[in-house]
Formats: C-alpha cells, structure tokens, sequence
C-alpha cells in the first residue's frame, strides 16, 4: 500500500515540525539570559558518562564467558578502544582502532 500525496506531504511536515520542535525548544524553555536551573545542569554533567555506559553494557551483553572465543576479541577491543583514547584523546581514532581490532581477531584468529 502505497502513500497518497496529502499523506506524504502530512509526514514530512510531521517529520519537519518534530525535528525543528527538539532543536528550538531547549532554546525557547532556557533563554540565555534566565538561569539554567540545578537539574538541568546536573543532568547535562552526568548524562553523557551515562550514555557511554549504557553502550559499553550493550556491547557486552550477548558476550558468554563460558563458551565460543570467551569473550576475548570483544575485551581485546575494549580495551584498545580505552587505550587509544587515553593515549591519543581522540574519539574516532578511538573507536576506528578498536573495531578494527576486534574485527580483525573475530575474522582471523577466533
């Protein structure tokens, strides 16, 4: 079933709306001459460790220490990725390496 063209043009809207709608608001609700309140700035400290936190747990999560490769490339991996951010401080030389790695030992060695 295909989309009429009312339709089409009703999502994009929707789509365009919601989109300029997450970007404006934080703007609208904060001005920059109003205070930023206490939780909002507590948020914006801890949320981001939170988010890498929670995508370190969802890459370990299917990891069996029990069976097949033990875990061992994606440990590997990890840790090449956290050396080579605390070696270099540089996000995407960080994660390239680390996939690189953990791709290499999955294809070639495990």
């Amino acid at each position: 079933m295909t989309m009429s063209l009312t339709q089409q043009i009703i999502t994009i809207a929707m789509v365009v709306l919601g989109t300029m709608l997450t970007r404006y608001l934080p703007f609208i609700v904060f001005p920059s001459g109003k205070i930023t309140p206490n939780y909002v700035q507590y948020i914006g400290k801890v949320l981001p460790s939170a988010v890498i936190w929670l995508l370190v747990i969802y890459c370990f999560k299917n990891v069996s220490l029990l069976s097949g490769s033990h875990g061992i490339p994606e440990f590997i991996g990890a840790a090449v990725v956290a050396l080579l951010h605390f070696w270099k401080k540089k996000m995407l030389l960080s994660i390239a390496g680390g996939t690189i790695v953990y791709m290499i030992l999955v294809q070639l060695v495990f």
